[in-house]
């Protein structure tokens, strides 16, 4: 009589972010690594779409993780992992862009609600775009115009639309409040749909006075 076999075992699962960071701030090197491995590609993305240039978004990759394990001592897990070594990464492109001389628009304070009652739902600026990003042309517009917006505003648009971090997490990628993550990804919206406006036929029809006779 055959005996019947039980299923192999399932070994745990991947470690996840706190235990990696426990053990790595006691010295373990390989769950460093297991951080490094986990997050450097998003970071590098990050970066690439930050700067446009590959080589200067793999320094900023590394010097990324340079800091967080430098740092990583005194990271007391108030936010999340994730959102730390972002708020890292971000710095450092933005750094980067400042050492290039590039100079920003300050931008014009309003209020909470104002800003609110006119927010975009989340990835309206890129969702349609990006849907019809099989055509190569509209795709490389769209990389125009991102790369064509300050470095701030770059930044809050690829965390909200592309890595999809919430308003708090951006607050506390960014180390600004909450008003103005809403403040300043409004603008950031407003300034892509600005740009884009004349390859979307549809938004093209909602410039403003449109309909007077």
């Amino acid at each position: 009589m055959t005996e019947s076999r039980k299923p192999p075992a399932r070994g745990p699962g991947p470690p996840d972010d706190r235990s990696l960071v426990l053990a790595a701030q006691g010295g373990d090197a390989q769950a460093f690594r297991g951080l490094v491995e986990r997050y450097q590609r998003r970071v590098y993305q990050l970066a690439l779409g930050m700067v446009k240039d590959s080589d200067e978004a793999m320094d900023i990759t590394q010097e990324t993780f340079v800091r967080v394990h430098r740092y990583l001592s005194s990271f007391k897990g108030d936010s999340s992992f994730f959102t730390w070594t972002y708020r890292i990464a971000t710095n450092l492109c933005l750094d980067s862009a400042r050492k290039r001389g590039v100079r920003e628009r300050v931008e014009m304070d309003e209020s909470d609600a104002a800003i609110e009652s006119r927010m975009d739902p989340p990835s309206a600026a890129l969702a349609g775009p990006q849907r019809a990003a099989l055509n190569a042309e509209l795709k490389e517009k769209i990389d125009d115009a991102l790369a064509s917006l300050p470095p701030k505003h770059r930044a809050i648009l690829l965390l909200r639309e592309v890595e999809g971090l919430s308003y708090e997490e951006l607050a506390r990628t960014l180390g600004i409040r909450k008003g103005t993550v809403m403040s300043r990804l409004f603008h950031a919206r407003l300034k892509m749909q600005r740009k884009l406006r004349e390859y979307l036929g549809d938004q093209a029809r909602k410039d403003e006075g449109e309909g007077e006779e």
